[in-house]
């Protein structure tokens, strides 16, 4: 049975959103690494307008965000500091993405930008991936032991303005997590993903950030990039569509616990290369959709206020009349959903520690 969405204005099956929102949570529970540039062409595929499944992505990565950063902060695993040095960054860097967004979405052409965006993306990320893992794969097969250096000092580390970080024993200009930050707000805006996939590797290999901090700093920067990308889509655009947000943020925390636990048992070398060789695959298609498919006009519905039910009507009506505070809603219901959520899980796995992994006493 399908659903419509009254902002996005088609309709979408429920059961394949959180399938797939399910199986990319999956995938980022296992390999650590963000769903937003796999989840944001699935739902492009689906029929869901780019712009629209930028918007509603950002804001589903919110509440994902919020539920992993709630339990990192739990665990005092956090730099805060450095953190809000990346935030800056990245606010700089959200404002220029919307301006860019906005430009090419005045022009018609955000569509395209977007198909774009993500087909270099994907290759370049699926290929980096690929060829990692093969490495892994091979030094794996020969015993080789790699020895890395302990600094490797790029341009970026002679910046002035110094700054004591001391979580992470850290003392490093203040311009090397902005223009970071810049960088992954601006894509962040654009393309709807939390930046994980740059965020990550330029805090472990550029800031040397200890990497037991690294997690969930990243995910605490991505709460506030989130929430400036989700308020501007939706104060400019009236583009989220809580209904469809439901469906992503539900399937998605659920796969991600699924993915962590799977990833606790296994080695995931070779998996990275089923990933790797799965965002190529995907990559390919947008390719194929943006250069070589014929133009199909996509099917929007307009559906009389009478045939909507409450729940939509309360959506439609709610965006149109007061956008301010329908942003400001659609932020604060996605991080009280990623709240619930990591508590939920915290009750879960302190009920299954203490009464099904209680210590087996050894009689003599």
């Amino acid at each position: 049975m399908d659903v419509f969405l009254p902002i996005a204005q088609v309709f979408v099956n429920p059961i394949e959103i959180l399938l797939l929102s399910a199986i990319v949570g999956v995938l980022s529970g296992l390999f650590g690494v963000g769903g937003g540039f796999l989840m944001t062409p699935f739902l492009i595929f689906l029929g869901v307008p780019p712009a629209y499944a930028v918007a509603n992505e950002a804001n589903n990565i919110l509440a994902t965000s919020v539920s992993g950063s709630t339990t990192h902060y739990l665990k005092n695993t956090l730099d805060y500091k450095m953190g809000f040095m990346i935030v800056i960054g990245g606010s700089i860097g959200t404002a220029l993405g919307i301006y860019t967004f906005s430009y090419f979405k005045g022009i018609g052409k955000i569509d395209t930008v977007i198909s774009l965006a993500y087909m270099y993306i994907l290759a370049i990320i699926g290929t980096l991936m690929l060829v990692e893992s093969l490495g892994e794969i091979d030094k794996a097969k020969k015993n080789v032991i790699e020895k890395k250096k302990l600094h490797v000092h790029y341009w970026i580390h002679g910046l002035p303005f110094r700054m004591r970080f001391p979580k992470s024993k850290l003392y490093e200009s203040i311009f090397t997590p902005i223009i970071i930050g810049l960088a992954v707000g601006f894509i962040a805006a654009i393309m709807g993903i939390g930046g994980a996939f740059i965020l990550v590797p330029a805090m472990i290999y550029i800031i040397k950030m200890p990497t037991r901090l690294v997690p969930g700093t990243s995910l605490f920067v991505t709460i506030f990039v989130s929430v400036i990308v989700t308020f501007l889509h939706s104060f400019n655009y009236g583009s989220i569509d809580l209904m469809l947000v439901v469906m992503l943020v539900v399937g998605s925390i659920i796969g991600v616990q699924v993915g962590q636990k799977i990833g606790e048992n296994i080695d995931s070398s070779g998996l990275k290369a089923l990933l790797a060789i799965l965002l190529l695959i995907v990559g390919i298609a947008i390719a194929y959709d943006t250069f070589f498919a014929e133009e199909i006009q996509k099917e929007t519905f307009n559906i009389a206020d009478t045939d909507l039910n409450f729940f939509s009507k309360f959506i439609q009506e709610f965006s149109k009349d007061m956008p301010f505070f329908y942003g400001l809603f659609s932020i604060m219901f996605a991080i009280l959903l990623g709240i619930g959520a990591a508590f939920i899980r915290r009750s879960i796995s302190n009920f299954r520690k203490k009464y099904f992994n209680k210590p087996i006493k050894q009689t003599k």
